[in-house]
Formats: structure tokens, sequence, C-alpha cells
């Protein structure tokens, strides 16, 4: 099959993606304590491929395939959740614009590391020039939007510590952060490669993720919402999670037959142009800000290192 042919279904993903993160923003904003929040959107996606799983059952693992699972495997999911904990810890404080473009950036540069050295089971590409090409080009573009996006004011700065050297401090975790979520998606693969089953692998994937927030949040239970806040969560809140969802899955089905590269190339440009038209429009009860010329150039920059990432 034409790898080429499974790109709409991963632009997609991407887009849902988007659509997921500013769904969980809402949530967040309206649930007060971040890791209820988080726990409140994991849970359904749990419970959906559980769901899936045991309506389509089959086809199971054999002890053959299990045998050829790696250790790590498994960790795909803990390993992409590591950039969900840093949004909620980190975003804050060194502000959205350099947290996605921090994250982003380390997501592009491992994902063609890992398919140039041929790293967790994927087939080495060798350095190819023009997919690097892509990626700076793809950096760049971020830079563009990251720098487009509406400044705080200087209260507002101060009061969080954005733009301080303790916030500096941080780009370390950040960048690692962005790094394993690249990781994340080749392990999700690997780990679908051994259970055969693709609901199988996800609910796996996904039931540690869960049970991590869950963890965090019997340990800091407060803040907790009121009735009056509870009443704010729109009727489509709790589906932030699912609609992210499916990008991990289409990582699970697909990334070893387009590479780790052209997978987060497009995933991450369809997230950041639906990004831009979710704050564009105001969708979803997202603050309005108008997609000036520094996001445009920004997305066509982008579009044209996908373009390199997934032709050479």
């Amino acid at each position: 099959m034409n790898a080429a042919l499974l790109y709409p279904f991963i632009l997609v993903a991407g887009a849902l993606q988007a659509l997921g993160n500013s769904m969980n923003a809402r949530l967040r904003d309206a649930l007060v304590n971040p890791w209820l929040a988080a726990t409140y959107s994991f849970m359904p996606i749990v419970i959906v491929f559980t769901i899936l799983f045991f309506t389509m059952p089959t086809p199971l693992p054999t002890l053959q395939t299990l045998g050829t699972m790696p250790w790590y495997a498994p960790l795909g999911g803990v390993a992409g959740a590591v950039a969900v904990f840093g949004g909620l810890a980190f975003v804050d404080k060194v502000g959205a614009g350099p947290f996605n473009g921090l994250t982003i950036t380390a997501n592009i540069l491992t994902s063609l590391a890992l398919d140039s050295l041929g790293l967790f089971g994927l087939k080495a590409g060798g350095f190819k020039a023009m997919p690097w090409l892509g990626g700076l080009l793809m950096v760049v573009g971020i830079v563009f939007i990251a720098r487009a996006t509406g400044p705080k004011s200087e209260d507002e700065k101060a009061e969080s510590g954005e733009g301080g050297l303790m916030a500096k401090l941080l780009y370390p975790f950040i960048l690692v952060a962005g790094s394993l979520q690249a990781v994340g998606v080749v392990l999700n693969a690997q780990l679908r490669g051994a259970l055969v089953n693709p609901w199988l692998a996800a609910t796996v994937s996904f039931i540690p993720v869960a049970l991590v927030f869950l963890f965090v949040f019997l340990l800091r239970p407060t803040p907790l919402p009121t009735r009056a806040d509870v009443a704010r969560v729109p009727w489509w809140g709790a589906l932030g999670g699912i609609a992210g969802a499916v990008a991990v899955f289409a990582g699970l089905l697909f990334v070893d037959k387009v590479g780790a590269g052209a997978f987060n190339g497009l995933l991450i440009t369809a997230n950041l142009f639906t990004s831009i038209a979710i704050d564009h429009f105001g969708w979803l009860g997202m603050k309005r800000v108008r997609a000036g010329i520094g996001r445009l150039i920004g997305g066509l920059l982008m579009a044209a290192g996908i373009v390199l990432i997934s032709v050479f």
C-alpha cells in the first residue's frame, strides 16, 4: 500500500488532536484541579478502547508475537503523557508559545533522528539532507507562529514568572518531554505489532496513563471544583481526551508504514493549522486571536517542511 494514501487520515488525526487540546483546556478551567481534569479526560479513552477490544477481541497475540515485544513497548503511552504533564505543570510558567515551540521542535528533530538511526526497531534510513532541511523549515515556522502569539502584559508575565531565569531553567525538561512524545509514538507502534489487536494495544497503552493521573489526583485532591464550576463543563468536555487519542491510535497503525518523521510532521502541521483556525474563529469557547501574517508565514513554512520530509 502506498504510504501517501495514509496521509489524509494522519492529517485528520492531527486536526482532532488540536480540537482535543482546546476541549481539555475548557475542561481544565471548569474543573479547577488539573489532575482531576486529566483523569476525567483519560478515563473515557480507556473505557472506549476496552469496549472496542471486547467487541472485536480477535486477533489475539500469541506467545510468539509476545516474545518479540521489547520490555519498553508498553511505556509508549506513559512517554507521550510526559508532554501532557509538562503542559499541566509548566505552560503557565514559560508561556504557551515557548512551551509549544520547544516541545514541537524536540518532537520533530527526535523523529528525524529515529528514522535516520533506526532506533527502537525502526528501519534505518541513514542521513538525508532534504528531510533535515524540512525539519529546519518546520522549526523556523514554529518560531514564527510562537512569536506571533499575542504577548502577555508585563503584569501577567511578572505574576507567572514567564521570561525569567526560573522559566528558562525549565526549558531542558520541556525539550525532553517533546522528545519522549516522539519516542512514545514509535513504542506504541511496537506494542501494536506485538499485541496484534490494535484495540488491545491502545487499551494497554492508555491504562498506565490514566492510573498515573488518578494516583496524582489522589495525592493532590485540592482544589476541587464547586457545583457552579461543574455546571460550566460543556457537554463535549469529556470528549477532548478521545479526540486526542485518535492521534495515538493513528501512531499505532501508521508510524511503521510512513516513518516517524513524516508521521509526526503531518500530525504537527495539521495540529497547528487547526489551532490557528480555532484561535482565529474562537471555536470551542477559546479566546479569539487573529491569524496574522506571522502565523500564516509559519504555517506555510511548516507545510513546505513536511513536503520535504515526506517526499525525500
